[in-house]
């Protein structure tokens, strides 16, 4: 995986080949950045990072000038590639080894963004319960957004507060935000 942009652009990041995860694509998240580029200063948001394997997306919104990143995971060999990697790269990460619902319920901070790349065989069910317990436990700040990555053959448009999808390849990035 590469950073796309920012102070370490261009930066290869290879992470163990043992690690459980499917990175974002490069294209996928140039496409998801430019959206947000649009909507954020990077360097005044916060940013939680759920289901956060490698730490791909973390890195990016760092790499851009993000100071205030949560990356949760419950595997203990991610939260580690995730917190060693912070380190070298001087990154201000946090790398959180736990479930992500648990995370979620406990949680009484507020995000600016809020990225989700849970497996993309969740059931229906269980993508639900994250925007849930994202809006019932207001853990997005007035201006939030939830994102969530899956693939394209789910349909989330059916989930509360959705706002829209963005398909890229085989990804999609769907879209929540407090309802208006």
């Amino acid at each position: 995986m590469r950073i796309i942009s920012g102070t370490y652009k261009g930066r290869k990041i290879v992470a163990p080949a043992k690690l459980p995860v499917r990175p974002t694509t490069d294209m996928a998240k140039e496409a998801l950045f430019n959206i947000l580029n649009n909507q954020y200063y990077f360097d005044d948001i916060s940013v939680l990072d759920l289901f956060a394997g490698t730490g791909n997306i973390s890195y990016e919104f760092a790499s851009r000038g993000t100071e205030d990143i949560t990356a949760v995971d419950d595997h203990y060999q991610c939260t580690k590639f995730i917190s060693h990697t912070a380190k070298a790269l001087e990154m201000p990460i946090r790398a959180i080894k736990s479930d992500v619902f648990k995370f979620l319920e406990n949680s009484k901070q507020q995000y600016s963004i809020i990225f989700a790349d849970p497996p993309y065989n969740f059931s229906i069910d269980l993508f639900s319960k994250i925007p849930k317990l994202v809006f019932d436990n207001k853990l997005l700040d007035d201006r939030g957004l939830l994102i969530i990555e899956h693939s394209k053959h789910t349909d989330l448009s059916d989930l509360s507060n959705y706002s829209h999808s963005k398909k890229y390849g085989g990804n999609m990035f769907s879209f929540f935000e407090h309802s208006q």
